[in-house]
């Protein structure tokens, strides 16, 4: 018997464009044996997916957009979060 479980992909990326490199990720992934670490820390040299563009070119849907960031006159160069964060999905088989 043969079931969807979802997968959820958040990319980072150096600018708001869909092309833009992606900087950091996690993956969260519904579709691993139970026991198994279901998340991913983008702590790899290599990304799941250069862009979020390519990613929905694999099958992956975007759920979240970021909001652009409003930069307060004199604090343009602080650093904090990362800002241009995608959230993506995706339905996987899954067999028992």
């Amino acid at each position: 018997m043969s079931q969807t479980r979802q997968q959820i992909l958040i990319l980072h990326l150096a600018l708001p464009s869909l092309e833009s490199d992606t900087v950091a990720w996690a993956l969260y992934d519904g579709a691993t044996p139970s026991g198994t670490p279901p998340m991913q820390s983008g702590d790899s040299y290599e990304t799941p997916y250069p862009s979020v563009l390519e990613a929905m070119r694999d099958g992956w849907n975007v759920l979240q957009v970021p909001t652009l960031p409003l930069y307060t006159h004199g604090y343009e160069h602080e650093s904090g979060h990362l800002p241009y964060e995608y959230v993506l999905e995706r339905k996987v088989a899954f067999h028992e």
